[in-house]
């Protein structure tokens, strides 16, 4: 099989563009602002990752059978993906939320610290991202995402 033929592949980089490509409008749905630096972030609905892994298993079960091992193998590695996006990059993104707050009031009393004793002086310091993980609901949609484009993409395929 070919790089050009690989409909494993295919349907996952196609899984990853399209939920990456969905945050957009979505955003814009529920905030009314266009943030076209979402189509290249992490976190948010849908999850990418898992419409990457669940197209990739789709059409793994597809091509080679959904008694292989191959296929077994795939669901591993997509369980393993949704767990952590779902559960320790999740809670990764609660952690940088609260350091956000430290830092901000550290750097306020610092600040004011600075004006009693020499006057004002603004130091720039970059957050940490907050926006990792995923919660449940964005993990299953993306999920159910990458399944029905792997399949989509193997009729148009006619992959049999």
């Amino acid at each position: 099989m070919s790089l050009l033929q690989n409909y494993p592949l295919w349907a996952s980089l196609a899984g990853i563009t399209l939920a990456q490509a969905i945050k957009i409008p979505l955003h814009f749905f529920t905030s009314r602002t266009w943030k076209w630096g979402l189509l290249f972030s992490t976190g948010g609905m849908p999850s990418s990752h898992s419409a990457a892994v669940t197209s990739l298993a789709t059409a793994v079960g597809i091509t080679e059978g959904f008694g292989s091992t191959y296929f077994a193998i795939s669901v591993i590695f997509a369980v393993i993906v949704m767990f952590d996006a779902a559960g320790v990059r999740r809670h990764a993104g609660q952690h940088a939320a609260l350091l956000n707050i430290l830092l901000d009031d550290f750097h306020l009393i610092k600040e004011e610290l600075k004006l009693f004793r020499t006057g004002a002086e603004q130091q720039k310091r970059e957050k940490l991202k907050e926006l990792l993980g995923h919660q449940p609901i964005e993990v299953l949609i993306g999920g159910s995402l990458g399944v029905v484009i792997a399949l989509g993409l193997g009729y148009v395929l006619e992959i049999p």
